[in-house]
């Protein structure tokens, strides 16, 4: 499929045209979708795709202004120094109807997918996680999914598909290809108490803002889980990124938005990743777009240090250990990497579901959960699959 047709190119005056960039600066050395044509996608390993659209971003109109905003600080930054082949394809106009919109980007994703190029979204409103889940559904691979928003955006019944609603929609689409939902950041103040016994109910994790600011460490195996990671730009407080119509006095700093993104980068599992939200026409000195810039450098260099050990296959390289708990009830069998020093949880499931759920049952996790498991408790992510897969 010739993807092209959905892309209008860069607008290449001033700042985007790269003669105006140093040599190893990101506008130098990004293949861009120019007025002579589209990137030549040899060998790409990341592709930044701009969506301007937001008609269903709720109390945030002009986020579909952000991905041109967002590029003027981007192209200035150094690119890692690790090298990394990179693309931008321009960016998708809104199409005649939202659902046109959709199926560009969801066409775009499941081929860049398909090829191992990681898909870098630059919205426009948070709905459009709604495209990107649909890009695997169309790859018929079931997926997890992690949100670092402030809520969980589940809707009220009835309503429409929406930034505020898309979860909901996502979890009740028939076939299903949701294995796990995660977030990170959610305040409890903004969440229903309803939406959290529902989380629970379908053993999806979610994570306090407290907690995760006090344990940041913690979400590297959260996000090392991800397939597909949605990020809302009014979970980082106001002070840091006042670019939102909803951001709040607090959240995340910027330089733990930064590092969650790294995180991002570096795991094997990720295959795309969108940054929503982001409202220029409320930006003060386009400070939202200058961090955000950074959050996505941070990806760069995170994908650019991926150490390619998701202990899939032979784990003859990885320490194994076998933790008995409870009365040797239950056995759970860790593996570390010795090339990064992380964790997985070895998950059994039924084996008429192998194929299936084959990716999912190894579960990252921290050595705060085999320290957890070795004081005979059982780790909450182990118990979560566990309970899904069975």
């Amino acid at each position: 499929m010739d993807i092209s047709i959905y892309f209008e190119p860069l607008q290449q005056n001033g700042i985007l045209h790269p003669d105006a960039y140093q040599p190893a600066q990101l506008g130098k050395v990004i293949r861009q979708h120019s007025s002579v044509g589209f990137p030549d996608m040899e060998g790409v390993q990341l592709a930044i795709i701009g969506v301007k659209e937001d008609r269903k971003s709720l109390f945030n109109s002009g986020c579909a202004k952000a991905p041109d905003v967002v590029r003027n600080y981007l192209y200035k930054l150094y690119q890692p120094h690790l090298p990394v082949v990179i693309a931008d394809l321009g960016n998708i106009n809104p199409g005649f109807t939202i659902e046109d919109t959709y199926f560009a980007l969801a066409n775009t994703v499941k081929e860049l997918v398909k090829k191992n190029i990681v898909p870098i979204i630059l919205g426009g409103g948070q709905d459009l996680t709604y495209a990107n889940y649909q890009a695997y559904e169309a790859l018929e691979q079931i997926v997890n999914i992690v949100s670092v928003d402030s809520k969980f955006d589940l809707g009220e019944m009835n309503q429409e598909l929406d930034s505020q609603s898309y979860l909901s929609k996502i979890i009740l689409h028939q076939p299903n290809y949701l294995f796990n939902f995660s977030n990170i950041g959610y305040q409890t103040y903004f969440v229903d108490k309803h939406s959290i016994e529902l989380m629970s109910k379908l053993f999806f994790d979610a994570h306090r803002l407290g907690y995760v600011r006090s344990n940041i460490e913690e979400v590297e195996p959260i996000v090392r889980n991800a397939d597909i990671v949605s990020f809302d730009m009014s979970c980082i407080r106001f002070s840091d990124a006042p670019g939102n119509r909803n951001a709040t006095p607090n959240g995340f700093y910027g330089e733990e938005a930064c590092k969650i993104a790294r995180y991002a980068g570096m795991s094997d599992k990720l295959s795309s990743i969108g940054f929503y939200e982001l409202n220029p026409e409320v930006d003060q000195a386009e400070q939202s777009a200058h961090l955000l810039a950074q959050m996505i450098w941070y990806f760069m260099e995170g994908f650019c240090n991926r150490k390619k050990d998701f202990p899939i296959g032979s784990r003859g390289d990885f320490i194994k250990y076998r933790v008995f708990i409870q009365n040797n009830k239950y056995e759970i069998v860790f593996y570390k990497s010795p090339k990064s020093d992380r964790w997985w949880m070895d998950v059994p499931y039924p084996p008429n579901k192998k194929i299936k759920y084959e990716r999912h049952h190894l579960v990252p996790c921290s050595y705060q959960d085999y320290q957890t498991a070795c004081n005979e408790d059982m780790p909450d992510k182990w118990w979560l699959t566990f309970q899904k897969l069975c």
